[in-house]
């Protein structure tokens, strides 16, 4: 008789050092430890909280979506900036292509999430979208 394997998704227990984000090249490097080797297999968005001083205070994945997308529902963002007291907050998601550039969903969902932060009184100080060789902060942009 042989045995399968069981493959799911689960969430690890992992410790991740306290840092001060200061730059969105520090910021993707920092989000890049959460994706392991799923990178360039399918799209996740992960969300990192930060204090007023821009310390690292959590991490919260998002959603993950298949090869080409995954949804961003901006109430799980909120939720986890409102749960944590987080003062600020950073989105990522990768692009399993390579391809950098937002796509016009990108664009919408940054737009909004960053109108309904202003409500809320939280810094959203920006989107990136990692690939397996680099990454593209929106702030650094014009598309933030």
């Amino acid at each position: 008789m042989r045995k399968i394997k069981e493959y799911q998704l689960k969430k690890v227990s992992t410790d991740f050092t306290k840092v001060q984000i200061k730059s969105s090249q520090m910021a993707s490097e920092y989000i890049r430890q959460f994706y392991s080797d799923d990178l360039g297999i399918y799209e996740s968005c992960f969300l990192l909280l930060l204090n007023r001083a821009n310390q690292t205070i959590g991490y919260a994945k998002i959603s993950q979506g298949g090869i080409v997308g995954t949804v961003i529902d901006p109430k799980l963002v909120f939720k986890y900036v409102i749960e944590s007291l987080a003062t600020a907050f950073i989105l990522c998601h990768n692009h399993p292509s390579g391809q950098l550039n937002p796509s016009e969903d990108d664009k919408r969902i940054t737009q909004k999430i960053k109108e309904a932060s202003k409500l809320l009184d939280v810094d959203f100080l920006d989107h990136i979208i990692l690939t397996e060789e680099t990454y593209y902060s929106m702030a650094d942009n014009a598309d933030f």
